[in-house]
């Protein structure tokens, strides 16, 4: 199979840091051209499922603008420019939730959306988390930290109380590997 060839590219849109739409002149393996294919770009991101000493999952209950009610979710965050995404998720595991951990497995590295560009998604499993100092979040959000077991995580999950996709599929890889 031959890859899809960008000719041109063109900014139609941007927000930096959070946002920058192109316009890309796309090449096909048969040589037609797709003109105006848009391109988003957004920061990558970590996600992070944690679990502590007494194996609790550290999670969030917590409202986003984009969706109804309440979501429990896991730690995340942006990448900073040039920040390794182990340094990342750390780095977010230690402000959002005041915990650390020296046990980490990557739970892999995925585009958001192939066709049209978006983040790389980083996810974490930090294993044997301890509380450190207090919490140093700057999350707009409300939010409330809340530790379940492993069956009530398991439950959350197939009742679809994780609301965003990378946040369920954080914590269906990590439980196949606990």
């Amino acid at each position: 199979m031959k890859p899809w060839k960008t000719k041109d590219q063109k900014t139609i849109l941007e927000q930096r840091p959070w946002l920058v739409v192109e316009h890309h002149t796309v090449e096909l393996p048969d040589g037609r051209l797709i003109p105006e294919w848009p391109w988003i770009i957004t920061p990558d991101y970590v996600n992070v499922v944690a679990v502590t000493e007494t194996g609790e999952f550290i999670c969030f209950r917590q409202v986003k603008y984009g969706l109804d009610g309440t979501t429990l979710a896991i730690v995340g965050g942006f990448m900073e420019e040039g920040e390794d995404p182990l340094t990342a998720a750390k780095r977010e595991l230690l402000e959002e939730t005041g915990y650390e951990s020296t046990d980490w497995v990557s739970l892999g590295r995925y585009r958001v959306d192939p066709n049209r560009g978006i983040a790389m998604g980083n996810l974490f499993l930090a294993r044997h988390a301890r509380y450190v100092t207090p919490r140093n979040a700057d999350d707009l959000e409300e939010q409330e930290i809340v530790f379940l077991t492993r069956a009530e995580i398991e439950l959350a999950l197939v009742n679809s109380e994780f609301k965003v996709l990378a946040w369920a599929a954080s914590v269906a890889f990590a439980l196949r590997i606990l």
